[in-house]
């Protein structure tokens, strides 16, 4: 589908903060804007949340310094959305001439008056510029989404041992969680390793709390986790060198070095360069116990006995990989070379994915 673009010049309201904005007169909630570089003409990508069967047809407002600009934008729903009623898409929005780099956009429907729709919340327009060469972090973690989370020995030992692998940033969409759980985000969020991203939809939506619908009645996935791994795709798209997607109670371990800093060099050399790597769940069940004593550390287990949660390092039995395991896994990816995820990997991206064999490295899942 061509695009076609149609431009009003009138009065920019001020701006508003939005993160999750609802589109006045219909069932659409967009999540966040981001300026895409890749396509051959530039565009807004807005993360959105719609219903997979309702035909919409969108406007884009877009805030061009003192001037606003409405061209008409095209969407398309992900494929994946495990048959739930909503699903995650993207609205692309074209750049009319004289907008290279938009501030904020807003979507209406395109069958209202565009200048009756001057109440609709803006969204800031993100990754204005792009980097390729030097970046903040050098390994990201996502982890969506946290929900009624109380785990919070597993959660510590989590992120220290992931700074231990190399990561510097972990990224967690957060819907609630115990008291105790949020002072472990408050303190490492001081540190400077977690951003913590308010996460909760459902003021707009019945989201559900499964899988599948026949696992959690409501309107979308698992609390929205596809709309999240892909808005923190794009939120440090120019921010990290790599993007690791996997849960909290998974850690991507390599077999024969001791971190990714050096796991990384190894799977480029084997495999070449910004491509997806993808590694298979290997499952250890939190309800088997090896024989104490595990560690010869008294004290250190003596310490960790008042803290909530499950000890992974006291789960070392490993299941066998069962047949679902092709499917079963997570990724590390250049995210520059990613345009959309799911939650098991990436639905559409530049370069092909590799298995990384069990002897290089392994995901362990303490579930």
């Amino acid at each position: 589908m061509k695009y076609v673009s149609i431009i009003f010049i009138v009065t920019v309201p001020p701006a508003q903060p939005a993160t999750l904005v609802a589109v006045n007169g219909m069932k659409t909630l967009l999540v966040s804007a981001y300026l895409e570089h890749r396509s051959k003409v530039k565009k807004v990508r807005i993360i959105a949340i719609k219903p997979r069967k309702e035909k919409a047809s969108y406007l884009c407002h877009l805030r061009c310094e003192k001037k606003l600009k409405i061209t008409r934008a095209d969407y398309k729903t992900h494929s994946d959305h495990f048959r739930f009623h909503y699903g995650t898409a993207d609205i692309m929005c074209p750049l009319p001439s004289g907008c290279p780099t938009p501030s904020h956009v807003a979507v209406t429907s395109a069958h209202v008056n565009p200048e009756g729709t001057l109440d609709q919340d803006f969204l800031e327009v993100q990754n204005l510029k792009t980097e390729f060469q030097s970046f903040p972090f050098n390994f990201t973690v996502c982890f969506s989404t946290m929900f009624d989370y109380t785990n919070v020995l597993q959660l510590v030992q989590s992120l220290e041992m992931l700074q231990l692998l190399g990561v510097n940033r972990v990224v967690i969409y957060k819907t609630n969680c115990s008291l105790e759980t949020q002072n472990v985000l408050d303190y490492y969020t001081h540190k400077g390793l977690v951003e913590e991203i308010p996460w909760s939809l459902s003021k707009y939506l019945n989201v559900s709390r499964g899988w599948l619908p026949n696992h959690g009645p409501g309107e979308l996935h698992y609390f929205g986790q596809i709309p999240a791994l892909n808005d923190c795709l794009y939120r440090y798209m120019y921010k990290t060198k790599y993007l690791a997607l996997h849960d909290v109670d998974e850690l991507i371990l390599p077999q024969s070095v001791d971190s990714w800093l050096e796991l990384l060099p190894l799977l480029e050399k084997k495999f070449g360069a910004n491509k997806r790597y993808r590694f298979r769940s290997h499952v250890f069940p939190n309800d088997v116990l090896l024989p104490p004593p595990i560690f010869p550390n008294t004290l250190l287990q003596h310490s960790w006995g008042n803290v909530s949660g499950v000890n992974i390092l006291s789960h070392l039995y490993r299941e066998p990989l069962p047949s679902t395991a092709w499917i079963d896994f997570k990724i590390i990816v250049n995210p520059r070379e990613v345009f959309s995820l799911t939650v098991h990997g990436a639905l559409k991206s530049l370069k092909p994915f590799e298995w990384v064999t069990s002897d290089m490295a392994r995901m362990y899942h303490t579930r």
